[in-house]
């Protein structure tokens, strides 16, 4: 997959997807649909559903990796998702510490290089 560059409104959009849509999908998903349908995010199904594609998936959790780093990186504390903090420490990019989890020297460098990406 190729780092496509996401807005907030469509990673809104994502994670409305990812709630799934009861009836009518929001102007945000509508505003944002062609695009990350475009790029493989979602995907449009028979029945009329948008679903998430595992790309699109990834994505979401990309981000919440990103923004659980981000929040560490200003203060040690702990993460708000099991998935997430056992990934970054696997990745070594996060440790235990008193209160939860402290960034590691790891994780400022890939911090550092993905703030350089712009993403």
């Amino acid at each position: 997959m190729k780092n496509e560059k996401l807005s907030t409104d469509e990673f809104n959009a994502l994670d409305e997807i990812a709630r799934g849509i009861k009836g009518r999908p929001s102007a945000c998903v509508g505003r944002n649909s062609k695009r990350l349908s475009g790029i493989k995010l979602i995907k449009f199904e028979r029945s009329g559903a948008i679903i998430l594609t595992d790309a699109g998936k990834q994505q979401l959790f990309l981000r919440r990796c990103i923004m659980a780093l981000r929040a560490l990186a200003v203060a040690p504390g702990p993460v708000a998702d099991k998935d997430v903090a056992l990934f970054l420490g696997k990745k070594s990019h996060i440790a235990e510490a008193e209160g939860g989890f402290a960034i590691t020297e790891k994780g400022r460098e890939s911090l550092a290089d993905i703030d350089a990406q712009g993403l």
